[in-house]
């Protein structure tokens, strides 16, 4: 090759390793669900993600190798068991957060309490915060994550797709006879869901009726007396490999249509309990279950 000809190209890669670099330097900006507008001088590049579908929505917009610590029970995708961890929904580790030099925290609002994130702001590290209670909010934080990640194309790609399969199991049982659900998230005390948590969401999509849904809390306790009441026709609960179910309790109660039809089911809890793409899937099996007490 003719030396001014390799000077050419080796000028030619050069500038445009320099636009490159100007194109990701460019500021990002994004409105967390706080309503803090959290601004940063370029695209994040150092993520610590403090909530497990945090860490999916990271890998979900193709971000991944920007994950540098998550909080404990970060389990998937499987790149995210070989993560730092720094800390759980009770404690984090503010040093450990710290040595990791983030450029971009990112917090589940319910998932780490009020002191520890006032904790956490004092690390003087942008925070992100996102509390999820909507199908149409995963699909909107996708592409604010994007924004902020410069991972645009993947995380609008991943919230389409997010959108219409939402649509599709929707259109799918509309019109369905109504059943009565109750979904256990813990047995001892009996713990379920409001209408103000995603999972009820797609209960009533699935043509089920939460019979507990005017509760207050986001995730109220009920007693047993109130439970059996209630006469619930399908009892669901969400297990994990390492996790019993912890539905024999019911078993009790034989005068509850969902125990007299043995219409106690198990269903993926990871999936169906955290705010990111999966969820549709696992929305979809929890219509199904559902679907078994029509029958």
């Amino acid at each position: 090759m003719k030396p001014w000809l390799r000077a050419l190209r080796a000028v030619a890669c050069g500038l445009a390793w320099v636009l490159a670099g100007a194109v990701v330097a460019q500021p990002v900006q994004a409105t967390d669900d706080n309503g803090h507008l959290v601004q940063l001088k370029a695209p994040a590049q150092r993520v610590v993600a403090l909530g497990p579908n945090l860490v999916e929505l990271v890998f979900a917009v193709g971000a991944g190798e920007r994950l540098v610590g998550v909080q404990r029970y970060s389990d998937f995708p499987a790149a995210a068991l070989r993560l730092p961890i720094v800390g759980d929904a009770l404690a984090l580790n503010l040093e450990a957060i710290a040595r990791l030099k983030p450029d971009l925290l990112l917090v589940w609002g319910s998932g780490v309490n009020a002191r520890q994130q006032q904790r956490l702001a004092a690390l003087g590290v942008p925070v992100f915060v996102s509390e999820i209670t909507q199908v149409a909010h995963i699909a909107d934080t996708l592409r604010r994550l994007g924004t902020l990640l410069a991972h645009r194309a993947t995380a609008e790609a991943t919230a389409l797709q997010v959108q219409a399969d939402w649509a599709t199991l929707q259109q799918r049982f509309q019109g369905r006879r109504p059943v009565r659900v109750f979904y256990q998230l813990w047995h001892e005390p009996l713990m379920t869901v409001s209408r103000h948590h995603l999972i009820h969401e797609a209960i009533t999509a699935c043509g089920g009726v939460n019979v507990f849904a005017d509760q207050a809390p986001l995730v109220p306790t009920v007693g047993w007396e109130a439970a059996v009441q209630a006469n619930p026709e399908v009892v669901l609960t969400g297990s994990s490999r390492d996790e019993p179910a912890r539905l024999q309790a019911w078993q009790r109660f034989p005068q509850v249509d969902a125990v007299r039809k043995q219409h106690l089911l198990v269903l993926d809890g990871p999936a169906l309990s955290r705010m990111s793409p999966r969820f549709v899937a696992a929305a979809a099996r929890l219509c199904e279950a559902i679907d078994t007490a029509r029958h």
